[in-house]
């Protein structure tokens, strides 16, 4: 991998800066094992004292998560797991979960539309339509998340954001075959703490707004945290048809937490959020190939998609002292509304199809949970989960020159029940030995009618379907001491089946994919905090894969995106992260993986188009990503100044493809960022740029194969969503 000559020369610019200022600033002393140090690091950011804004670390071994659904140091936990903290976030101004993955190697996030997001890891778990169920699971405080499009939500005062990766079935269930991604809120406690900040940029007038209050109304007993966000921008993608802003954006959020400890020890927390979402959906440019970085969307309709999430969540725990057991009982309800007014259906200028719907899912779930110490050396973690899905669709497909208004809809229901345990057995300090084992059981149907716009519909065969299966983990830990651990495990996931919503596609259902997952992993923290290792060497046997879709004509007229199990996949990789102080106030941090994802058969996808595909890569998988960052902290005054300067990058990717001969290559790209920060007590200003040397690069891109199929009278085109340009700005935040 080389990073471009300029990448270089910015980052040798950055260290130049770093060691001229380290001449001329006082240097800090290293602190001793227990205390932190003026640092910016991803793993090993905690959340700030109160007092000051300065970035601080601790490495691994003191880094608390709850990846194993109990509170854990980062350091002990036999899972390959990046944490990255509410405070960093904030100060890189990471405005989403999509932001996050730029600094988790092996995580792969991108997408086409404000509701709609391809997520994915290690290669494992790709999602390409909004109906399929994901592969990496997705967690705002332990509750299950149906729908990927949650990851372009903002993220607003949050403590801090986990991604595991590795199949994480046994404790989370299913559609975590690839890994999943934990969203921790901040909680409110007795201390009264008002945040807020925002920020500026141009020159495509991208600004956000952010704050909130938490304290307590009765002292120990009752708390409370209200926080809001507002997000938006035009875009860098314009329609010269409309004279319209092809890509904006604007969401506001807002949520609040309550926690009531009527009596000692038994805690009660209620969380309720809403996002509401404006943006644009499939914001395609046609294009000649992968070079061509137009960026003019010639629709001839706006494309706009209003999405609503709403939720509510309860939290009870209490300990049963008698039997040495914490009981958490977990119910949430999870509501996502999505409209479509108007959208070019046939993604080109000639008006010939538009379409227009609305969808809804509601989710429902209910988990009871026992955290047991037996004996000594042997504790277990055992509970039940229940959860309840169902989707509703409602789409209208006009077909202009014909005259016909073509209406489909349906609706899904599923239940999903599940049990599982899992055995921590400590002979000794040194060795760790856990066991476990999930059966989870879904069952699901489809139901739909289809016909003529305002006319009576005519319902179609409903289709049932569901599936029983096991996740089995074992995972042997030695911890040679306080700071270096090695692990091996074992694990499966899988991917609950599902259907083809439209009711006129040819074929209805198709089967979950399933993950074998071996893993070697080691963590290293330095007793002096100047370094901060976390590696891991993978293999996963990954069948059955629903990674690919395809185009049909429909019975009646019009076409639809249908999915199907695509065949076999072996993925195997290699990945590395940590942070290093060099000097006592200066870090370098980042992480990169190389991980090799290849189809190996593809026969269940040939038996049902009758076609071949036209490479063994798998769409939007890069063969490698990775981010450097270098922070160096200077006093000044009574404040201190922070110099950054970052990069991230990503490997060369296919488009989606379904061509039985060509698939275009995305070409790799790296971004370099970078901010000038001074902090004085809880404020901070920062003026900042992204994308400095304003790199072209495809964030989405489909070969023309899918139009010519769906529509071959009309011209055919490549078609991509171009990434955002060199963005320029200032932010400020505040605390106290």
């Amino acid at each position: 991998m080389k990073l471009s000559t300029r990448c270089s020369n910015l980052l040798f610019l950055g260290c130049a800066l770093s060691a001229l200022a380290a001449t001329n600033g006082a240097a800090q002393p290293v602190p001793p094992a227990g205390q932190t140090a003026a640092q910016d690091s991803t793993p090993g950011d905690t959340p700030q004292t109160e007092d000051q804004l300065q970035p601080q670390a601790i490495p691994n071994d003191e880094i608390v998560v709850t990846a194993r659904k109990r509170e854990e140091r980062l350091q002990d936990v036999p899972v390959a797991a990046t944490a990255v903290t509410g405070d960093l976030i904030e100060r890189r101004g990471l405005a989403s979960v999509r932001d996050v993955a730029t600094l988790t190697p092996g995580l792969n996030v991108n997408g086409d539309a404000a509701g709609r997001v391809f997520v994915s890891i290690r290669g494992v778990g790709l999602t390409l339509v909004q109906t399929v169920q994901p592969g990496v699971g997705i967690f705002i405080d332990g509750v299950y998340q149906p729908n990927t499009s949650i990851l372009n939500n903002p993220l607003v005062d949050v403590e801090r954001v986990e991604v595991l990766r590795g199949p994480q079935g046994t404790l989370y269930g299913k559609n975590t075959l690839g890994g999943a991604i934990n969203i921790i809120s901040r909680q409110p406690s007795n201390e009264f703490q008002v945040r807020g900040g925002g920020s500026f940029a141009g020159p495509d007038n991208a600004w956000t707004a952010f704050g909130s209050i938490s304290g307590p109304i009765i002292a120990d007993r009752l708390q409370a945290r209200v926080a809001y966000a507002h997000r938006e921008q035009d875009g860098f993608l314009r329609n010269p048809l409309l004279g319209i802003d092809a890509n904006p954006l604007n969401s506001d959020t807002i949520n609040a937490t309550v926690r009531a400890e009527p009596v000692d020890d038994l805690v009660l927390t209620v969380n309720g959020y809403q996002d509401k979402v404006e943006g644009a959906s499939t914001p395609y440019a046609r294009v000649t190939g992968p070079t061509d970085y137009s960026r003019l969307v010639t629709f001839n309709a706006a494309n706009r998609q209003l999405i609503d999430y709403r939720g509510v969540n309860a939290r009870l725990q209490f300990p049963i002292a008698g039997l040495s057991t914490d009981v958490t009982l977990i119910g949430a309800y999870d509501e996502r509304k999505g409209r479509t007014p108007d959208s070019d259906a046939d993604f080109n200028p000639v008006n010939f199809a538009r379409a227009n719907g609305s969808d809804k899912t509601e989710v429902t779930t209910a988990e009871l949970r026992f955290d047991s110490r037996l004996s000594s050396t042997l504790t277990s973690l055992l509970a039940v989960y229940y959860s309840r899905e169902t989707l509703s669709a409602d789409g209208i497909t006009s077909i202009i020159p014909a005259g016909l208004n073509l209406r489909d809809v349906s609706q899904k229901k599923s239940n999903n029940y599940a049990v599982y345990g899992t055995l921590f057995w400590r002979p000794v300090d040194e060795w760790e030995v856990s066991a476990g084992l999930r059966y989870d059981r879904e069952k699901r149907r489809l139901t739909g009618a289809t016909g003529l716009a305002n006319a009576p519909l005519a319902s179609v065969p409903s289709v049932e379907d569901g599936h029983k299966e096991l996740s089995p983990r074992v995972t042997v830990t030695r911890h040679w001491d306080n700071s270096f651990m090695t692990y091996a495990s074992v694990a499966r996931g899988f991917r609950g089946g599902g259907f083809n919503i439209n009711p006129r596609a040819p074929f209805r259902s198709y089967e979950g994919d399933k993950v074998w997952t071996y893993e070697l992993g080691s963590k290293f923290a330095s007793a002096d905090r100047r370094l901060s290792l976390a590696g891991a060497v993978f293999y996963n046997d990954y069948k059955d894969l629903i990674g690919l879709n395809t185009i049909v004509g429909l019975p009646g007229g019009g076409f639809a995106t249908v999915d199907l199990n695509t065949g076999d996949v072996e993925s195997y990789g290699l990945e590395l992260e940590g942070s290093f102080r060099p000097v006592s106030n200066w870090t370098l941090s980042g992480g990169f993986s190389v991980q090799r994802a290849r189809l190996t058969d593809i026969s269940p996808f040939t038996a049902v188009t009758g076609r071949v595909l036209p490479s063994d890569r798998l769409p939007f998988q890069p063969d490698w990503n990775f981010s450097l960052n270098s922070d160096y902290v200077v006093p000044v005054g009574r404040g201190d100044l922070t110099f950054t300067a970052g990069v991230t990058g990503k490997g060369s990717r296919i488009a989606a493809s379904i061509s039985e001969t060509r698939a275009p290559v995305l070409a790799s790209y790296a971004l370099v960022n970078g901010s000038l920060t001074y902090r004085l007590g809880g404020v901070e200003v920062a003026a900042f740029v992204n994308n400095l040397f304003n790199k072209d690069y495809f964030d989405s891109y489909i070969e023309q194969t899918t139009l010519v199929l769906a529509i071959p009278f009309l011209p055919p085109s490549d078609l991509g969503i171009i990434g955002e340009r060199r963005r320029y700005g200032v932010r400020a935040r505040f605390r106290f």
